[in-house]
């Protein structure tokens, strides 16, 4: 990155703090990028122009009029072009190719409607290792398609807060929603191409934003953070996820279902594995038993008397002599 560039790009983000300048987009560099401004009324759109900020002067990148159509400047021809640009479009972001270094900054697009006048987006391009990587989401929310939603969160510190902004994270972008000012009760509403309804009021500790009629482009991954003037942040990180004819506990329960299923199979799978584990261990016991007890019936069967080939008779047909199991013959008692 040019030294000179950076170094504007630091007074001017001073400058910007100084005046509370607000940046509604955060984009990560990319060879190819877009930055979006999408105006979120349907008014009719006059003219329209992005700027690239500069410390001197604000440098004009391309222009559209619904009569006249696009114009781009010299130095950023065949590189950038409009995403969208028709007369009926409110979409007016603009793309970059074969994005470098050099394209890191501030920009801000400035549009002119009728009846409602001017409207403005700012935007800054940040090198893809400095791009804010978001945290894991610490709660899970869960809503229905079409429904207002409503995220929250509160905090849970005895600092004494300035501020408590939202934050929509994405891969590639971080969105701000709202910020409001915690000393003075004042907000600032983000040029995000949806509506979000939001409170603010001085010293508040808890706070939330509405998305009404959320539409499947809502979910993703959402950010609060309470700041104080020392420096201490508390933050918040929710992912919402919307479903499509279900509601909120239809959908836990689903989850809450599948999660017992999985427990009950594990536990059937334990109990088969140690009933298995028992038989073969009985089996291998008697295995044993029988082994010994052949061996013993072969060592006392070669200690046997032998049986007399003609055995004497005691008239009544009857051998004296009968057999025993228990390894030798004992004589018939007469009678």
């Amino acid at each position: 990155m040019d030294y000179l560039t950076f170094f504007l790009a630091i007074l001017y983000m001073y400058k910007a703090l100084c005046e509370e300048v607000f940046w509604d987009t955060t984009v990560k560099l990319a060879e190819n990028m877009t930055l979006e401004c999408v105006y979120p009324s349907m008014n009719t759109l006059t003219q329209m122009e992005w700027f690239k900020i500069n410390m001197m002067k604000d440098e004009s990148i391309a222009l559209f009029n619904p009569t006249y159509g696009v114009i781009v400047r010299k130095p950023y021809a065949d590189r950038v072009y409009f995403s969208n640009s028709t007369n009926a479009s409110n979409d007016m972001s603009l793309s970059f190719h074969n994005a470098s270094e050099a394209d890191i900054g501030f920009y801000y697009c400035s549009l002119h409607t009728f009846p409602h006048g001017p409207w403005k987006k700012m935007i800054q391009v940040v090198p893809s290792d400095t791009f804010e990587v978001a945290v894991p989401s610490t709660i899970q929310t869960v809503s229905e398609l079409g429904k207002n939603v409503t995220l929250t969160c509160q905090s849970q510190m005895q600092w004494q807060f300035q501020e408590v902004t939202w934050e929509k994270i994405q891969p590639h972008q971080i969105d701000l929603l709202t910020s409001c000012n915690l000393s003075q009760g004042s907000s600032y509403t983000s040029k995000y191409p949806r509506q979000i309804l939001s409170n603010c009021s001085q010293g508040m500790r808890r706070t939330f934003i509405t998305m009404p009629l959320a539409t499947a482009s809502d979910s993703g991954l959402y950010r609060c953070c309470f700041k104080a003037s020392t420096g201490e942040t508390e933050t918040f990180t929710i992912r919402l996820t919307l479903t499509e004819g279900k509601t909120n506990n239809h959908y836990i329960l689903f989850v809450a279902g599948g999660a017992a299923l999985l427990l009950l199979l594990a536990l059937l799978i334990t109990i088969a594995t140690v009933i298995s584990y028992k038989r073969r261990r009985r089996r291998q016991k008697r295995g044993l038993f029988k082994e010994y007890w052949d061996t013993q019936n072969k060592a006392a069967s070669n200690h046997r008397s032998p049986v007399p080939t003609n055995q004497p008779s005691d008239g009544t047909g009857e051998d004296i002599y009968v057999n025993y199991p228990n390894f030798f013959r004992r004589p018939k008692t007469r009678v």
